[in-house]
């Protein structure tokens, strides 16, 4: 048959999350790592980019 909830099981049963707010869990657990990569690999062009960009402006002021 069909297991009946006692009253702790009821408590425990109210107090989870909705399924929408588990999937947004879910979608931000996933989408951190994805976005610390991309932090990641693009720090060194950034970098390159702004010592590129000094070295313009120098040039321009000399």
């Amino acid at each position: 048959g069909t297991p009946s909830l006692n009253a702790d099981g009821v408590k425990a049963l109210a107090t989870l999350p909705s399924l929408d707010e588990l999937r947004g869990r879910l979608v931000g657990m996933i989408a951190t790592p994805a976005t610390r990569i991309a932090q990641i690999v693009n720090a060194p062009a950034a970098s390159v980019a702004r010592v590129i960009g000094a070295y313009a402006r120098k040039d321009e002021a000399a």
